[in-house]
């Protein structure tokens, strides 16, 4: 398992994977993408892409089962909450010592502050979607959503 980036990693990492623009046709090959590397490392997991809150993409690959499918619509939900990945939200309640659901009386049936939804920002415009996985560790969930956004970027 990956070590867990500092909060202040995750801000640069943000900052730094700005995309261009983002519209159906490039979320449909991003998504094809992350599954594509995960078939190939033969890992179980659920992908979500959203576009302006609505979801565009979602896959579910051999492994994974419908509750990884669950966990990507809350870890979404975070990211359009906050406007951060959802990994941020879990070290930042951690640094403070609190608790996400009830820092922010949220349900947990709605949002997880658990690594793999991360934001799609798009240059000088700000967040206009998000990426969401689930099926690893929450900290590898993230990692392989930043490294198919920054292939983008």
């Amino acid at each position: 398992m990956a070590a867990a980036p500092t909060i202040e990693d995750l801000i640069a990492e943000e900052q730094a994977i700005q995309l261009g623009g983002f519209d159906y046709e490039l979320a449909w090959r991003l998504g094809c993408a992350i599954r594509e590397t995960a078939a190939a490392r033969n890992l179980p997991i659920a992908i979500e892409i959203s576009h302006h809150g609505t979801a565009v993409f979602s896959a579910l690959l051999p492994g994974a089962s419908p509750d990884n499918l669950v966990w990507v619509r809350r870890k979404r939900a975070v990211v359009e909450r906050f406007n951060r990945s959802s990994l941020y939200m879990r070290l930042l309640c951690e640094r403070n010592a609190t608790e996400f659901h009830a820092r922010y009386r949220l349900p947990h049936a709605d949002f997880a502050a658990s690594g793999g939804g991360v934001p799609i920002r798009i240059r000088n415009v700000g967040i206009i979607g998000a990426v969401a996985i689930s099926g690893l560790p929450d900290v590898e969930d993230h990692a392989l959503a930043m490294q198919a956004l920054g292939k983008l970027a």
